[in-house]
């Protein structure tokens, strides 16, 4: 049986990790597609791929040291607001660090360190893409498509409008590259520790390494793309996308800007190298797709926040055409198959089934 201590007041107790079948699923699933990532880039002699190694100074400190501060001290406030003598806090406080709440918090933090892994294979692979598809074959068509299905007019011209208020442009720019990543981990971090969430823990987990999977590998790979912000470095035609890339451009080009993204990405993908986040790929997109699985289980556990995380995904979406970083399709095609793999998980795994079934390890 694993366990660790914990203070508890006056005394130290044995905090029980008891695993589910779920939990232990999940660990050889992660471990397994890590497996599988490495074997195909040996395979195909494209080391430089590797990607594991920048994960392991910012995921650890995210959500082992970032966001269990933050929890704690959201929890703590929590009390501190509701409850206003002194002794009815420190009980409050004392409930909160009890082993139905610590057990599912412990386990959690340790399906998150797996999922580092997860994660690092994933980047791996996608910044494997351009070097088996022999760089990116499918822009021109997807970019007539995307044309095509929107009336003849490239889509991002509908939305130009937005960035004529720099606050606007500004606050679009900064939640489509800060704020999705804060909304998505989070709500990944909440999903993995807190014992509310416990019953739908594994099959959010697995759905949101399948979305990973067949969305940013699969999908990606078949039908490679750069999206509109490369179009002109990987098609040599600046006509559909030029005057876009010029507009956004003029915003500037800080931390937070398209323009200083996709130099770091464009250089990492010239010289071959992995980074934190590297590689290139529109066609679907990921950032729609994980904010779609999200507003999916929002609305599943807590049903009134589901307009908002549903306005959320959509504004992602509007967000990834105006920023040029994805044609509309990519968007489209991310929520449909976001969709379908949630509604393929949900009868398989039920809310109570795997949760409730423990066995000692």
């Amino acid at each position: 049986m694993a366990s660790l201590d914990i203070p508890a007041g006056q005394d130290v107790r044995r905090l029980k990790l008891p695993l589910t079948h779920g939990d232990i699923a999940v660990m050889c699933f992660a471990a397994g597609y890590a497996v599988v990532a490495i074997a195909l880039l040996l395979a195909t002699d494209a080391r430089q791929a590797f990607a594991f190694r920048h994960y392991l100074v910012v995921w650890p400190f995210v959500f082992l040291m970032l966001f269990p501060f933050i929890y704690g001290l959201l929890v703590l406030l929590k009390i501190v607001h509701r409850i206003p003598d002194r002794r009815g806090r420190i009980m409050a406080l004392r409930r909160a660090v009890r082993h139905h709440h610590m057990q599912p918090f412990a386990t959690g933090l340790l399906l998150l360190c797996c999922l580092m892994v997860f994660q690092g294979a994933f980047t791996s692979l996608k910044t494997a893409l351009p070097l088996w598809c022999g760089g990116f074959p499918h822009d021109v068509a997807q970019a007539e498509i995307d044309r095509a299905l929107h009336f003849g007019v490239d889509p991002w011209r509908y939305l130009t409008p937005l960035g004529s208020n720099r606050w606007v442009h500004a606050a679009i720019e900064w939640n489509y590259n800060q704020g999705w990543f804060i909304f998505c981990y989070a709500t990944l971090f909440f999903v993995a520790i807190s014992a509310r969430t416990t019953a739908v823990r594994t099959r959010y987990l697995f759905t949101y390494m399948l979305t990973w999977i067949v969305v940013g590998n699969v999908l990606a790979g078949l039908f490679l793309s750069a999206g509109p912000v490369f179009y002109e470095a990987v098609t040599g035609d600046s006509q559909p996308f030029g005057e876009q890339i010029a507009f956004l451009s003029s915003h500037g080009d800080g931390p937070h800007s398209v323009a200083f993204l996709q130099s770091y990405l464009w250089q990492l993908y010239k010289t071959g190298n992995a980074g934190f986040g590297s590689g290139i790929s529109a066609f679907p997109s990921m950032h729609v797709a994980l904010a779609t699985l999200n507003a999916l289980f929002i609305a599943e556990i807590f049903p009134k926040w589901r307009l908002p995380a549903f306005a959320y995904a959509v504004l992602v979406l509007v967000s990834s055409v105006y920023l040029a970083w994805h044609y509309a399709i990519d968007g489209y095609v991310a929520i449909m198959v976001t969709i379908a793999i949630y509604a393929a998980m949900k009868p398989g795994f039920g809310r109570l089934a795997i949760a409730e079934r423990r066995f000692r390890v």
